[in-house]
């Protein structure tokens, strides 16, 4: 049974009557469910020192570690934010993960250097010393240098979207805390048709990679098979491993959206190959009234889709 949905008549009535209220009412509500999640942390710091933090793309995993990480520092701990982007192989090391249909398999966990992350972690929930990879996307090449030895009172929180995966993490159950985040939140059509998380997060990725990868919203789309079997595949059986599950959804980010991204998607047959999802997302914009990107806070985690941000960890 699903009751997290929010109706598109609601959000238009609570940036109408009071616009600057709504936004932070509802940037409150997603700030909770990270206190919430960085106190328990905090109880637990010294038995579970290494936080794994786990979400599909468009998540809001970098902005959630980076909250809880500044919610762990108010608190006086020392923390550390390690990405696992810095552990893909790279090229020429190990065997290519092919999908089903002999093309790349881009989401795999394969692609990862899996022994050498899980022996650093070891290490550091032992505070041994490790020499952090750092991983170049453009050449698919790596190097090593930043060094790092966790001291006995601080904190690592790793984030990626295989951080759940004990194929990846292997046997770290007794010294880690789990955190999962994701788009929950539904909303609500005045037919009564729902829009799926999913395509709040393909809304977030066509602002971002419109914005910063130099995209199109074709493009975006053309990847959503691929995204789509990844996730299902290698991050969604591994999320009830969580210990904390965090709605990263804004209730007035889909108006910032649909103001960006509407003459993006003003074509159908740009969309053919997926014109379900393309005609569910389209409906639910038509029903929202458009919020500038301006009125978005400049710490919001809407930021890390559509830039601007002034958040400092």
């Amino acid at each position: 049974m699903i009751t997290n949905f929010i109706d598109a008549a609601a959000i238009n009535g609570g940036l109408s009557a009071d616009m600057s209220g709504y936004i932070g009412k509802c940037e409150d509500i997603y700030r909770s469910g990270i206190a919430e999640a960085a106190e328990k942390i905090f109880m637990d710091s010294k038995a579970r020192p290494l936080v794994l933090v786990s979400g599909p793309s468009g998540s809001g995993k970098t902005t959630g570690a980076l909250r809880i990480g500044q919610r762990l520092k108010e608190k006086g701990l020392a923390v550390h934010i390690i990405s696992m982007d810095n552990y893909f192989l790279p090229n020429g090391v190990g065997e290519i993960p092919l999908d089903e249909n002999g093309n790349i398999d881009l989401e795999s966990p394969l692609r990862m250097d899996i022994p050498l992350f899980s022996e650093h972690l070891e290490k550091l929930f032992r505070c041994e010393p490790i020499e952090i990879p750092r991983f170049n996307f453009k050449t698919q090449s790596r190097t090593f240098g930043e060094k790092m030895c966790r001291q006995k009172n601080e904190i690592i929180i790793i984030e990626g979207i295989h951080a759940l995966n004990p194929q990846v993490t292997g046997n770290t159950d007794d010294f880690t805390t789990c955190v999962y985040v994701s788009v929950r939140t539904r909303i609500k059509n005045s037919d009564g048709s729902l829009l799926h998380p999913r395509l709040v997060r393909l809304m977030r990725r066509l602002c971002r990679d419109k914005l910063f990868r130099g995209r199109s919203a074709k493009e975006v789309f053309a990847m959503l098979p691929s995204v789509t079997r990844g996730e299902d595949l290698y991050i969604m059986p591994y999320k009830g491993r969580a210990h904390f599950d965090i709605d990263t959804f804004i209730a007035y980010e889909p108006s910032v959206y649909k103001a960006m991204l509407m003459d993006d998607l003003k074509d159908p047959e740009d969309f053919s190959s997926d014109i379900d999802d393309y005609k569910a997302l389209v409906k639910t914009l038509k029903e929202l009234s458009p919020l500038s990107g301006k009125k978005v806070p400049t710490d919001s985690l809407v930021r890390e889709f559509i830039g601007g941000s002034s958040f400092k960890y």
